[in-house]
């Protein structure tokens, strides 16, 4: 087939018509939806306007896909430094302030000389700033009390935060599926 176009994803929705993923978002390449068509995997929910041509065949780019089959999401989540930045809204866990990734460190409560794991009760995440000052001590013996205790996120509850932080790419035809359990804001 001809080349298509650089950039249009397949947003993929679960069997029940939402996001397998909200942060990172799930998105396929075009050609792995195009070729989930052919498998018989998935339904076109959406298409783009842009057309592939093979010799024999002429194919819209499918925009929204979804899984014939459901698939289960996974219960616990895994623990990434992403994930625990994700977990605490990337807001440092001392000041209050929110930062892109980049700025972002994440820091132990119990330092890992006193005994601390590293674990999603032990890991907050903090700026580069206070993970300096609160150094090797404890959030009390530093006098810098943590805006919310770490605990361990649900699936669910990532999913939730990510929606909050949406790609810098959103094609119209994706919005509906997006957001469409969200509550309304009032008129």
């Amino acid at each position: 087939m001809e080349g298509g176009p650089p950039h249009a994803p397949a947003l993929v929705l679960n069997a029940d018509y939402r996001p397998l993923s909200y942060f990172p978002l799930s998105l396929w390449p075009w050609q792995d939806a195009v070729k989930s068509v052919f498998l018989d995997r998935v339904h076109v929910v959406c298409e783009y306007d842009t057309v592939i041509r093979s010799p024999s065949l002429e194919v819209r780019l499918p925009s929204v896909i979804s899984l014939k089959e459901f698939v289960s999401t996974a219960r616990m989540p895994a623990f990434t430094r992403f994930n625990v930045f994700l977990r605490d809204r990337f807001t440092c866990q001392y000041c209050g302030r929110r930062f892109p990734t980049h700025e972002l460190t994440f820091d132990h409560v119990v330092p890992r000389s006193w005994g601390g794991r590293t674990t999603w009760e032990n890991v907050v995440t903090a700026c580069a700033a206070c993970n300096l000052r609160k150094s090797n001590r404890t959030p009390k013996t530093a006098s810098m009390p943590l805006m919310r205790e770490p605990r361990v996120p649900t699936h669910h509850a990532l999913q939730d935060v990510g929606r909050a932080f949406p790609p810098n790419f959103l094609h119209e035809s994706w919005r509906d599926y997006l957001y469409w359990d969200s509550e309304l804001d009032p008129w």
